[in-house]
């Protein structure tokens, strides 16, 4: 395991437009006792406020805003440009999948990043107003390893555990997802780009642990599993949103924080979020506060974006269940068919979706973005004016699976799949290719000229893919 650095920072945060202004806050993390300098921002110096001691490093937050004349923002000695107009031509990078489920943190740096290292060559060339990241930005699945009561987690669940052994795992489980935030955050590739590109970020299931929701209920309901969850959901609005509990009111659109989503109106754009984890379970992916924020949504702008952690347009998967719940060896990966939308346990709740998506697309044009799969892909819902794209960037850091994989799943989803009448979803493969799954590492990058998007895909191996119209 590599020594994860007792400093990093800072990153930043988006937290809203308006009156042509740009909301930020920004994230320094500090060894005990050293107090960061203000932020120079707009003539003006703003104070850090301290948001929490995490052991050998304590949390700060300077909250500031920018206007279309400011060229970004100072800290200390050293000047960080941000793109502040946000009315014109656009830029937005995605991302997701930033880790391995085992062995993360004792991967070579220089391989590992080597995909954020290029998308900040990117940025370099032309800057990004926002980066997206849309799940598994952490991989926290051996978070539970090195304690013996958590060892086993989630095969061997303990019984019910008494206020003293909760006090000792959680201060265990909390080290442990510091440890891997700042390995994952802390490298020079990933920090230099979020010190000048602001992140809005949802979580999916290994920033919690593999499978969580999907698991077996017993497993999650219990007494580790809650704790799990609660240090867990700590560590991910901090890390993720420079937020506490006490911002949730502010940040998300459920005041009372069961979900996490979450929306905003930037110039011509709605971007929104629903939060797939907070309230999953076995039988169903979102209750009535995700549910809520989804269907009371009115987006403003000309575009919506949509991310979806878990791929909203997808292969049948009810055909693979059947034959998986009777070949013992691959009932294992039961709970990776779980997770989707498409398994058949969620059906009603992914029609419901879908209908919501097509309400939204009588307002404007609506594109999926998602990852989580560690492929890239695209998708397609309806024709014309019903036509909804997805777009799936996955693995800017997970290694990517096999090819026999990706041409296996490119052939189920010939099948194709059409849970509403009339409006089928096919699987396309992305501009210039062949296969409808591509096995690279790979991000995203959606650019806006006029009112016109487009997409690009850039693959570790094959390089930029030609550009696909977003209409």
């Amino acid at each position: 395991m590599h020594p994860f650095p007792d400093r990093a920072g800072p990153f930043l945060y988006f937290r809203g437009w308006g009156d042509g202004r740009l909301a930020l806050a920004a994230l320094s993390l500090l060894p005990p006792g050293e107090t960061p300098p203000p932020v120079q921002a707009g003539g003006r110096e703003i104070a850090a406020v301290k948001l929490r001691e995490l052991g050998e490093v304590t949390a700060w937050r300077h909250d500031f805003d920018l206007g279309p004349q400011d060229d970004g923002y100072g800290l200390g000695d050293s000047h960080y440009p941000v793109q502040t107009d946000l009315t014109g031509d656009l830029r937005i990078a995605f991302a997701s999948c930033n880790g391995e489920e085992n062995g993360d943190m004792d991967r070579a740096p220089e391989e590992r990043n080597a995909m954020w290292e290029r998308l900040g060559r990117n940025h370099d060339h032309a800057p990004f107003a926002l980066l997206l990241q849309g799940g598994d930005q952490i991989y926290a699945d051996e978070a539970t390893h090195g304690h013996p009561l958590t060892e086993g987690w989630p095969g061997e669940t303990p019984p019910d555990l008494d206020e003293a052994q909760q006090a000792e795992i959680t201060e265990h489980l909390r080290a442990a997802f510091v440890q891997r935030y700042l390995g994952a955050m802390g490298s020079q590739a990933y920090g230099w780009l979020s010190a000048r590109v602001p992140s809005l970020c949802v979580w999916d299931d290994h920033d919690i642990c593999d499978g969580w929701g999907s698991l077996p209920r017993d497993h999650t309901s219990s007494t580790l599993g809650q704790t799990l969850f609660r240090v867990a959901r700590e560590m991910y609005l901090l890390f993720q949103h420079a937020a506490t509990e006490d911002d949730v009111a502010t940040l998300f659109l459920d005041p009372q924080g069961r979900s996490l989503s979450w929306a905003h109106e930037l110039p011509g754009l709605t971007l929104f979020a629903p939060d797939l984890r907070s309230e999953r379970g076995r039988r169903h992916v979102m209750r009535e506060a995700g549910w809520q924020s989804v269907e009371a949504l009115e987006p403003q702008g000309d575009h919506v974006m949509m991310v979806s952690s878990v791929p909203l347009l997808g292969p049948r998967l009810s055909l693979l269940e059947g034959v998986m719940l009777m070949i013992p060896k691959i009932q294992q990966y039961e709970d990776d068919l779980r997770d989707q939308w498409q398994s058949r346990a969620h059906r009603t709740e992914w029609v419901r979706m879908l209908k919501q998506m097509l309400r939204l697309r009588k307002k404007a044009p609506v594109t999926v973005l998602s990852g989580e799969i560690h492929l890239a892909t695209r998708a397609e819902m309806g024709r014309g004016p019903t036509l909804i794209h997805q777009l799936v960037a996955s693995g800017i850091a997970h290694r990517a699976p096999p090819q026999a994989f990706a041409r296996s799943l490119g052939t189920l989803a010939g099948l194709g799949a059409s849970p509403i009448p009339d409006q089928k979803i096919r699987i396309h493969p992305l501009p210039g290719q062949k296969q409808r799954y591509m096995a690279e590492r790979n991000f995203l990058v959606l650019a806006r000229t006029g009112r016109d998007w487009q997409a690009v895909w850039h693959l570790e191996d094959s390089g930029p893919t030609p550009a696909l119209p977003l209409t």
